[in-house]
């Protein structure tokens, strides 16, 4: 199959949306860009059309998809709101949709089991990047959309990562230019407590941070369990990972390198202890001198596909603070040092 690339300027804006409609229509996948990460999107109620997004990105059936819609009113099409919970869906989607924020709640008959994994929930949002939102708008109809790569890899942040990852399997990809966040979204589920601020169960830490959630709700992690079945996406303990080895370490002294290795280094900011702890091949900053996070976030995946693709053996990663959104991005780089 040949992969095509059309580029989503304001010229050429139009004419992007025309073809990615005119496959999703089709039944066909399409690679968007959105806030967060590159997603790849199909029609959310065609099961046949899901099931490519299963079979170009070699992901399990029991993975769900998040269903993304064009505007907070289309939330009725994909899922239902319990009572309870109505007035703090509200307050959150009105407070971060669009944006990159997805919410966990009990699914629409109508859906397609293949999307939620025959879940009874569905992790549902409204991205807030032009492109993801015209072409959403344009067809009509909720687009399931995970990111654009081959399942448990480095997650794209730009058409030219999608094409690496994915070039020769899907028919298109729109070319929005880089990802804003740089991160996939927050996801939570809520639980209804009478008297009491509702409970966020956090399964996936993202953009919308721990911080931004508390006025809303008490926000609490999920931990799962070796074995568990996800019961939201990205939630094996292997993702976002690139195909060399990767070490995260907690502090200079935990490095032993073996003799003959080349080693890379994901930095923070490229000086301090850990690039002064060895003669590293190559050295990469998340945030070159400043330590944003937000830079660090927006960085993270572009920075370990160059390390990826650089012919290192192994790539070392020194620890961010666990703060704001370094949680997030903390959490992306144990999946990546997990065992596979």
């Amino acid at each position: 199959m040949e992969t095509r690339l059309v580029q989503a300027t304001d010229e050429e804006m139009g004419h992007a949306v025309e073809a990615a409609c005119r496959l999703l229509e089709a039944g066909e996948v399409v690679a968007l860009p959105a806030e967060t990460v590159y997603g790849l999107a199909a029609d959310a109620m065609n099961p046949a059309a899901a099931a490519k997004v299963f079979e170009a990105k070699e992901r399990p059936s029991f993975d769900p998809l998040i269903v993304h819609i064009a505007r907070r009113s289309e939330l009725s099409k994909v899922a239902q709101v319990p009572g309870e919970i109505a007035e703090t869906v509200d307050k959150l989607t009105s407070a971060f949709w669009p944006g990159p924020l997805t919410l966990i709640l009990p699914k629409q008959p109508e859906l397609p089991e293949i999307v939620t994994s025959g879940l009874p929930t569905v992790a549902v949002r409204c991205s807030a990047h032009r492109v993801f939102r015209a072409v959403c708008k344009a067809f009509g109809s909720p687009l399931a959309a995970p990111s654009a790569n081959r399942f448990g890899r480095i997650s794209p942040t730009s058409a030219g990562a999608v094409m690496k990852e994915l070039g020769g399997r899907i028919p298109l990809i729109v070319d929005g230019g880089a990802c804003s966040e740089g991160l996939e979204s927050t996801i939570i589920a809520i639980e209804a407590r009478e008297g009491k601020k509702p409970l966020f169960h956090l399964h996936r830490a993202g953009p919308v941070t721990k911080e931004m959630l508390q006025p809303y709700g008490k926000v609490v992690k999920v931990k799962d369990k070796p074995g568990d079945v996800p019961h939201a996406p990205g939630q094996l303990p292997s993702h976002y990972a690139p195909a060399t080895p990767l070490v995260l370490l907690d502090k200079p002294g935990d490095f032993h390198p073996e003799p003959g290795k080349r080693y890379g280094l994901l930095s923070y900011r490229g000086d301090g202890p850990f690039v002064e702890l060895h003669d590293w091949e190559l050295v990469e900053a998340l945030s070159p001198g400043s330590g944003k996070l937000a830079e660090a976030a927006i960085r993270l995946f572009h920075v370990m596909r160059v390390l990826d693709e650089s012919g290192v053996d192994c790539i070392v990663a020194e620890p961010v603070s666990e703060t704001g959104l370094g949680v997030a991005i903390m959490d992306r780089l144990r999946r990546a040092a997990a065992e596979r």
